[in-house]
């Protein structure tokens, strides 16, 4: 932003400074070019009257001194004529003398009693300007005197105003730049540490408050309010986080005490309740797992922690190998296909949980004598595919709200696997969806990040830092149970 206010303070001052230097160099040169064309009128008006004096007086020797005298002075050139056009002296030799130069327009016009001042190109000295005055006495023309002057002589001096202007004009860019730059740092300044503690607050801390004493005083109350916004939001983050902990273990020992008293009412109990009995239990067990999902998708969304390289193929051998034995017990098959993938970027223990889940959903519907794949593919894709009877496609597109359920399920799900696999996933900076597989059943794609191929970027940690705090998932060994 600094550089953008910079350059508009610059772009101001130079459209300023040509506002008013183009005209003021045009003005100027051509008020130059008036008074020196009046200051050769002058000249040679003067000169001609010196010279119809000698011609008058039959002086002409006279004529060649006075025309070279001129010349070797000012740099020009005097021609001299009788009134019938022949040349009587020229101060560089040029028109011999005696030739009759009364065919040019311009001595014409002299000997006519015409004074003629014009600018005229000539192939050696290119433009010049030529002054061209009648020796008379009254009506009486004795000839004419013609002065040359050299447009360098004007043009030379223009350009030193032009380059004078363009010098100020530099000096006071310059001046501008220093001013502009000092407002734009003061003016950015509470910007720039408002965007460092944003950045400090997206990684779960505050450690360095943005500068509320410098700068305009929109942008002092700005970081005021950010301070208190931030400052609250740290106060009502570490209230959840502390919820959390203290009511997972608060919940955890009476839903546990419920249980096991309703198990020692069976003995006497009358046997027609046993089936209620049964299902109250169910429902306690499914209001536990629950309650976990609850607490563990608050842990999730109120901490922060950074995606970290992670072996993708050794976490796939892992979790195949641990889920093989369940899987055998329903007669169903558990495959790792596809090329190796390497590395990726994912949060420490978020590989784990989000296989494990999946997994869980897919032996939950798959036939005795199916299989689940595990199908690796490029560009870090994990898709595990089951040949269950699938999802339609409405249902595929809410299966990530939290507690939803399909109205043919039959399972006793709490509707809280998906939503934390998706934050699991989208912590590591990936995507997660859910497809028809090819010939039945559903295909869960997940893609990640390849830590080989990039570096972290930016992106993928305020991606994390949205949905977690630096608490780290925590690894489990064997299958975790689906919520």
């Amino acid at each position: 932003m600094t550089r953008r206010l910079l350059l508009s303070y610059l772009a101001l001052a130079l459209l300023v400074l040509v506002g008013l230097e183009i005209p003021l160099g045009y003005f100027y040169a051509r008020g130059e070019e008036s008074r020196f064309s009046q200051g050769v009128e002058r000249d040679a008006s003067m000169l001609a009257e010196v010279a119809e004096e000698n011609i008058e007086k039959g002086n002409l020797e006279a004529l060649p001194e006075l025309a070279q005298e001129y010349a070797e002075d000012n740099g020009a050139r005097v021609v001299v004529v009788d009134r019938t056009g022949r040349v009587l002296t020229d101060s560089v030799g040029a028109a011999a003398v005696g030739a009759d130069v009364s065919g040019q327009t311009d001595i014409a016009a002299a000997l006519r009693n015409e004074a003629t001042t014009a600018t005229h190109t000539d192939p050696q000295a290119g433009d010049v300007l030529v002054a061209t005055m009648p020796g008379s006495s009254g009506t009486t023309i004795r000839g004419a005197l013609q002065v040359t002057y050299p447009m360098t002589m004007v043009t030379d001096r223009e350009h030193r105003i032009w380059l004078a202007l363009a010098l100020a004009g530099a000096c006071v860019l310059a001046a501008v730049a220093v001013v502009a730059f000092t407002m734009a740092r003061w003016i950015t300044r509470p910007l720039r540490t408002l965007e460092r503690a944003t950045t400090q607050l997206a990684d779960g801390h505050l450690d360095n408050p943005p500068d509320s004493a410098t700068g305009p005083p929109e942008l002092r109350r700005l970081a005021t309010s950010f301070t208190h916004t931030a400052t609250r939001l740290q106060h009502l983050l570490e209230a959840q986080h502390g919820f959390a902990a203290e009511a997972s273990h608060q919940l955890k020992t009476p839903l546990a005490s419920l249980r096991l008293r309703l198990e020692n009412l069976e003995p006497y109990l009358d046997p027609r309740a046993h089936t209620s009995l049964e299902e109250t239990i169910e429902e306690v067990e499914r209001l536990s797992r629950m309650v976990h999902g609850l607490l563990a998708l608050a842990r999730l969304e109120s901490a922060a922690t950074t995606p970290e390289p992670v072996d993708l193929d050794a976490v796939l051998a892992d979790r195949a190998a641990i889920w093989e034995p369940l899987a055998s017990e329903q007669h169903v098959t558990v495959v790792v296909t596809g090329p190796a993938v390497g590395r990726v970027w994912a949060i420490p223990g978020a590989l784990e949980q989000i296989t494990d889940n999946l997994l869980a959903n897919a032996l939950r519907v798959s036939p005795p004598g199916t299989a689940i794949t595990l199908a690796r593919a490029p560009g870090a894709e994990v898709h595990v595919i089951d040949q269950g009877p699938g999802m339609p496609q409405a249902d595929r597109e809410r299966a990530f709200d939290r507690f939803w359920r399909a109205s043919d399920s039959h399972h006793d799900g709490t509707g809280l696997g998906l939503p934390i696999v998706r934050h699991l996933v989208h912590a590591s900076g990936g995507e997660i969806s859910l497809n028809a597989a090819p010939g039945g059943g559903l295909d869960a794609r997940v893609r990640l990040r390849p830590a080989d191929q990039e570096r972290r970027s930016g992106n993928i940690t305020s991606r994390a830092a949205q949905h977690f705090g630096r608490r780290t998932p925590t690894h489990r060994s064997g299958p975790r149970s689906p919520v």
